[in-house]
């Protein structure tokens, strides 16, 4: 607001004027001098009109109302009617201001703006927000469409901009994924419906419509020959190549279809296949194989053989995927069976027919037959052998120390071992000592070769047949090959001391000599409880040709255990009638006595033989005895130390006077030496003092003789330097003078070449100078002619002179040509002065 009372309003500037008394607004305009009354009051400072210049518009809020002239229309009080709440949109026309109650809206922080320029592949959302028409165009409100440029766009009040739209651009081997947003017509005529996708594979840019929504880009799909598309509709539609393609449906496209493939909207890429390459040796088995009109032949199969190459379709399947063709052997066959019936050559086969085809030959079996398994003529040594069992009547018998093939009627038979029998096959000489011996991991063993056991020498081995029921005994050393329906005999013996049972482990039982110690106790008749350990030395007396005989030697399982159990018992007889003082002083003989008998004659036996399987123990050791109570092993300690104790003493007194006797011997040998060490050593004293007098002698004379050849050998070298430094600088001198004297020739020939040089110029420019006269005169002379010529030598003197002056000559001679003339002189006149003038 101002306050003054004389505004000067110049051209295109206004003012609101509001009246107090009538509370109504009004508008001056310039140029003009408001002169402001009292109840009056100026709203604000005069402003320019608006100016919109062309391709711009602005937004008046609350325009005002304009009758048919195009007058603003007012009221009974003078006062302009605007339209209130409503907008106007004014574009490109002269200034003009606003009258009161108009407003000046504001779009993106200006007020005049300018017209929107839409380039080509672009367009604006457009939405109505009142009912309106656009020429013939009627719209609704809430009707969206586009304005596509090229173009300039009008904004009007009933409608809003969305957005701005931009095209996409479709590449080559590309799509543009639309979805319909609402039901409608395309570009091509077709009908959509909401929700629908398609695809629009046209090549350039594609400005999608109102109804239209942009899914994304499909990318399309490289086909080589190498690899082929698997597809699966989602939906019933005709593809691209014009074929009916049902929901669920799978189907291959290659290179023959086309290069590149972009799936539709109703195709699904299950995978890439890659092409499947057989060469000549190579073949496979295809299940359910498609027919002509690739529809797969459920249950079927085929053998496709090398060369070739194909593409797995959907619904078939390799089996066994690709497989070389079968190479046989000599010694090599294949086990086939007929998984149906079917026809080889003029062969008939059943279904389940069994049969075998031997090398050398290449095989591919037909899809009706079945390789069981590859077999190979087993050579085998006269110590080897396999286990063979008919099928048919499942009879198993063993192969040995033969080259053999299998029927196709056999098969190799698995012979199964007990466990422990298992871990004695893998430990040395087929024993295991539970306490003493730890677990060891077992080898796997191929249970289909017969089982191979070596009987060491001085031992025996005992196999029972479950077939024949009866055993048989093998004397190593040889080797044990068991049949189907033999086991080994497994010997447990007791074992560790005192002896516990079942402690050794073992398929062979040796034959001795050999010894096995026990721990008895006993007690006697004074009641003395003793530890006896005792050894004894045992074998078997029995003959390896008496077959009847040797089979007592595993009539007894555990001779160990009851041959020491037999001993101790009668050694706890033989003990328990002696006193402890009696059984000390006699223990051995008691004992023999009472293991091994006295004869009539009161003689102790040789051995003692147990008549149940031959074993005859030979002899006893008696290892230690100890008393078991303790304080019988306290008393017994006592004796046994004082016992010690004096035999130590005596000991030592019998070794101290040695010592001492043995010492004086030593001293006297001691001062012996020493004499005879100093006797020595002034011997040796004396030669050492005659040695260093001639050394010194020697030492003064070698020290003359090489001052004086030092200094003769100096005086030498120095004559010797002097000598080499003249001829050193005569040397020098005479290459000084080399090169000076080189130096002078080449100046010299250098000076004499310039100066050849200089010469030969000067001659050859005198002789191109003398022909240049020559040539001017000549060119003068051709120049002037004959005519000229003939006036010159007509003319008379002065005339000549002249022409003579015209001509630049300064003298001349005419002859008739007959006369002869002497023009030697008068040519070099003509010609130029002469050279060095």
């Amino acid at each position: 607001m101002t306050d003054l009372h004389v505004i000067r309003l110049k051209p295109n500037q206004y003012i609101h004027v509001l009246d107090n008394n009538s509370n109504v607004a009004r508008l001056e305009i310039g140029p003009n001098t408001f002169t402001r009354k009292d109840h009056e009051r100026v709203l604000f400072h005069p402003l320019p009109f608006v100016n919109i210049p062309p391709r711009h518009y602005c937004r008046i809020k609350n325009p005002v109302i304009r009758g048919e002239a195009g007058t603003p229309q007012t009221d009974d009080l003078e006062q302009v009617k605007l339209r209130i709440g409503d907008e106007e949109i004014r574009f490109e026309q002269d200034p003009f201001p606003l009258y009161p109650g108009e407003e000046l809206v504001q779009e993106d922080g200006k007020k005049i703006n300018q017209l929107k320029v839409i380039e080509k592949n672009s367009a604006i959302l457009l939405k109505a927000i009142r009912d309106g028409e656009d020429g013939e165009r009627k719209f609704q409100a809430g009707e969206e469409w586009l304005f596509k440029g090229p173009g300039t766009y009008t904004p009007r009040v009933e409608v809003v901009e969305m957005a701005r739209v931009s095209a996409v651009i479709i590449n080559p081997n590309e799509a543009l994924k639309l979805r319909a947003r609402q039901a409608f017509s395309d570009d091509s005529g077709v009908e959509r419906q909401v929700g629908e996708e398609w695809l629009v594979t046209k090549t350039g840019a594609y400005l999608p419509r109102v109804e239209e929504e942009v899914v994304g880009k499909v990318k399309a799909r490289i086909i080589t020959d190498k690899i082929a598309l698997h597809l699966e509709s989602t939906k019933t539609f005709q593809d691209v190549f014009g074929k009916t393609r049902k929901a669920g449906s799978q189907w291959l496209v290659t290179l023959q279809h086309a290069s590149t493939h972009i799936p539709n909207v109703y195709e699904k890429v299950v995978r890439e296949v890659p092409i499947t390459t057989l060469n000549n040796r190579q073949w496979c088995i295809i299940q359910d194989p498609v027919d002509g009109e690739l529809n797969p032949t459920l249950g079927a199969k085929e053998v496709r053989k090398g060369e070739c190459s194909f593409f797995l379709h959907p619904g078939e399947k390799m089996v066994g995927g690709i497989q070389d063709v079968i190479v046989l052997g000599t010694e090599e066959a294949l086990l086939l069976k007929a998984n149906e019936a079917f026809t080889e050559g003029e062969t008939k086969r059943r279904s389940g027919d069994r049969w075998m085809i031997h090398g050398p030959c290449d095989y591919v079996p037909p899809v009706q037959v079945e390789v069981v398994e590859r077999r190979r003529a087993m050579a085998m040594d006269e110590n080897e052998g396999v286990y063979v069992r008919d099928i048919k009547t499942g009879k198993v018998r063993s192969v040995i120390g033969e080259s053999y093939m299998l029927s196709p009627t056999e098969e190799l038979w698995e012979k199964e071992l007990p466990p422990i029998v298992e871990e004695l096959l893998q430990r040395p000489a087929g024993c295991k000592h539970s306490i003493k011996d730890g677990q060891q991991s077992l080898k796997p063993r191929d249970k289909t070769r017969v089982v191979r056991f070596s009987v060491q020498h001085n031992a025996a081995c005992q196999i029972y047949d479950y077939n024949a029921r009866k055993p048989r005994l093998v004397f190593g050393p040889d080797l044990v090959m068991l049949g189907p329906d033999e086991q080994f005999t497994v010997v447990s013996l007791s074992g560790d001391k005192p002896k516990t049972p079942n402690v050794i482990k073992s398929l062979q039982l040796f034959l001795g000599p050999d010894f096995m110690t026990d721990i008895v106790i006993v007690e006697t008749s004074d009641h003395a409880r003793l530890s006896l350990k005792l050894s004894y030395n045992w074998s078997f007396n029995i003959s390896t040709k008496e077959l009847d005989e040797a089979k007592k030697l595993f009539s007894v399982p555990d001779f160990v255990g009851d041959a020491c159990k037999s001993i101790a018992s009668r050694v706890r007889g033989a003990v328990a009638a002696e006193v402890f003082d009696s059984f000390h002083r006699n223990s051995a003989r008691i004992i023999r006595c009472a293991v091994f008998g006295v004869n009539a004659e009161g003689h102790v036996n040789d051995c003692f033989e147990f008549p149940a399987n031959h074993l005859t123990v030979t002899n006893i050791d008696i290892q230690s005895v100890e008393p078991v109570d303790q304080k019988t092993r306290d008393s017994l300690q006592k004796s046994v130390q004082m016992a010690i104790e004096i035999t130590t003493k005596s000991q030592e007194a019998s070794a101290r006077h040695e010592a001492e006797r043995k010492e004086q011997i030593a001293k006297g040998q001691l001062e012996r030496q020493v004499i005879k060490d100093k006797a020595q050593a002034e011997s040796s004293r004396k030669e050492f003092l005659q040695l260093q007098a001639e050394t010194e002698q020697i030492e003064a004379a070698g020290t003359a003789v090489a001052e004086a050849k030092a200094r003769a050998e100096s005086v030498q070298i120095e004559c010797q330097s002097e000598l080499e430094q003249a001829k050193l600088k005569a040397e020098a001198q005479k290459i000084t003078s080399d090169a000076e004297l080189t130096q002078l020739k080449q100046k010299q020939t250098a000076e004499v070449d310039y100066q050849n040089k200089m010469n030969q110029l000067e001659v050859n420019k005198a002789r191109e100078l003398a022909e240049i006269e020559s040539k001017k005169f000549s060119d003068t002379v051709a120049s002037i002619g004959q005519d000229t010529l003939k006036s010159i030598s007509e003319a008379g003197p002065e005339m000549q002179a002249r022409l003579l002056e015209g001509l630049g000559l300064k003298g001349y001679l005419i002859t008739d040509g007959s006369s002869p003339i002497n023009l030697f002189n008068t040519a070099k006149g003509l010609v130029g002065p002469q050279m060095g003038q």
